[in-house]
């Protein structure tokens, strides 16, 4: 027997979406045209929260972005940021947007427990056009074994790091650096691709302005308050870094944990919230999870200085953030030497492998990014963060550096360096970066211009020298490394200095 079914009961839930579509486009608030891969911020007015209360924590904020062509939606939460322009005590809560497609995109839910956000800007409509930004940093699947990064819009530009621990406090050893955060991420920016640096102060705090409040609101670098982030440093401090940096088109590497001092590390751990790091990580993907220039390390050297991690932590870490991030940002830690395969879980959690190993020659700085592209399964990006300090404290010439450098990209990777006079001196810790001190710098520049211009290096992989296609002679022993596009481009790089060597190609059309 057939189900008999009463159209006029049919009918009358379509009649009433159709209502309530009718309804909510007459609510629609156009408010801007932006252009794709920008970010666009959005202020909401909740309850005032006094310094004691803890609306990081307490208060949840949850916003769904629809694009009107596709019916793409994109779920992005919300953070309590004070007064809005640097006081821990008010009413203002935000949440940034960053439109990853042209077209129309309208709020289509604001849900809280502060009953004051609920529904509040419900309607807002933007407009995205055409961008000159080149969008997020994705994995390409379709690169050499998943060795490379991609922009959205298609592009591969070549990375070349490098690091400024502490340069957020702008103090070193109880003295202004002489530099400001902005000015550093601008003059950093003629030569690199992206800048690794701590949220927090580290050895070199500020001696008023600091990344936490305690319970009673007094500013803290111990990261054990973490759960109570400070409005004042991340909207004066970090947000100025990263909005500089994406202005510039910079990769900010957020190390969230470390890297060296124990308050600075205990960061994930907590321990004024019953060990619970949530709080901070929900945060950190609210506040900057929609800059397509940010990239996040859990942890520096996680495994060797004091608090230490367990992989399992880490881990639990990196799921834990990838709840809350509304974009494919790119997660990691940082462990000393080589990446540790207990990282590695069925639910992937990050999307590229970081090694710290200092090796000045090509062959061997090269080999170090093939055996840990291995260790992370064979389909990660290996970049060797701490590569190359140039400087007296680790010995490292301007030489040294060019070389390691070739070597990792001759591995299928990338590297970071940083100027190092002394043990944690110099631009790698407190910043005030010069060129004309880490005079490895304009060579690196020149490096990743040359490979921009002219190699399609996301289609090449390392490849032992008998298993080319393509034929060496002369005495080069163990030092060749080599790197192909089967048929199309061949590169061959030698740790000293080789006058007989010559290549035979395979057939065919070349320049």
């Amino acid at each position: 027997m057939k189900k008999r079914i009463n159209l006029t009961t049919a009918l009358r839930p379509m009649l009433i979406i159709s209502l309530l579509i009718i309804l909510y486009h007459d609510h629609r608030i156009f408010a801007a045209e932006i252009p794709v891969w920008s970010v666009y911020e959005v202020t909401f007015q909740g309850e005032h929260y006094s310094i004691e209360s803890n609306p990081v924590r307490d208060i949840e904020l949850v916003t769904v972005w629809q694009h009107t062509q596709s019916r793409e939606t994109i779920e992005i939460y919300g953070f309590y940021d004070g007064n809005g322009k640097g006081s821990p005590v008010g009413n203002c809560f935000k949440t940034r947007f960053c439109p990853d497609k042209k077209g129309e995109w309208i709020l289509m839910r604001v849900s809280s427990n502060d009953k004051k956000l609920q529904g509040q800007h419900v309607g807002l409509t933007v407009q995205a056009v055409t961008s000159k930004n080149p969008g997020f940093w994705i994995v390409d699947a379709m690169s050499s074994g998943h060795r490379w990064y991609k922009r959205s819009d298609g592009s591969h530009p070549y990375i070349t790091g490098n690091t400024m621990y502490t340069f957020l406090s702008e103090f070193y050893k109880d003295k202004p650096t002489g530099c400001t955060i902005k000015d550093d991420i601008l003059n950093n920016s003629p030569y690199y691709k992206k800048i690794r640096f701590a949220v927090t102060a580290d050895r070199y705090p500020n001696p008023v302005s600091k990344p936490f409040l305690d319970k009673y609101g007094k500013p803290t670098d111990d990261g054990n308050y973490s759960y109570r982030p400070n409005p004042e440093w991340f909207y004066n401090r970090v947000d100025l870094a990263i909005n500089t940096a994406y202005e510039k088109d910079l990769i900010a590497d957020l190390i969230l944990n470390g890297p060296d001092t124990e308050m600075s590390r205990s960061v994930l751990k907590a321990g004024k919230n019953n060990a619970d790091a949530t709080p901070f990580l929900k945060y950190i993907a609210a506040r900057y999870g929609s800059y397509p220039n940010v990239w996040i390390c859990l942890s520096n050297e996680f495994d060797i200085k004091k608090p230490l991690y367990k992989p399992e932590e880490i881990i639990k870490f990196g799921k834990t953030i990838h709840k809350y991030l509304p974009y494919n940002t790119p997660v990691s830690v940082h462990a000393v030497a080589d990446w540790n395969k207990k990282l590695n879980s069925s639910t992937s959690w990050f999307d590229h492998v970081i090694v710290q190993s200092k090796l000045k020659k090509l062959d061997k700085s090269a080999d170090k990014i093939i055996w840990n592209y291995h260790q992370g399964g064979s389909n990660h990006p290996v970049v060797n963060d701490e590569l190359a300090y140039q400087g007296k404290g680790d010995g490292w010439t301007e030489q040294d550096v060019i070389e390691a450098f070739t070597g990792a990209f001759m591995g299928g990777g990338y590297a970071s360096t940083g100027y190092k006079p002394a043990n944690k001196d110099g631009h790698y810790f407190s910043g005030n970066f010069n060129p004309e001190e880490h005079t490895a710098s304009d060579n690196i520049k020149w490096f990743r211009e040359i490979i921009d211009k002219n190699i399609s290096f996301w289609e090449m992989a390392p490849v032992e020298i008998m298993n080319t296609d393509f034929i060496i002679k002369g005495n080069h022993g163990s030092r060749i490394r080599i790197m192909e596009y089967p048929g199309y481009e061949y590169l061959v790089a030698c740790s000293s200095s080789e006058e007989s060597l010559t290549a035979q190609l395979p057939h065919g059309d070349g320049t």
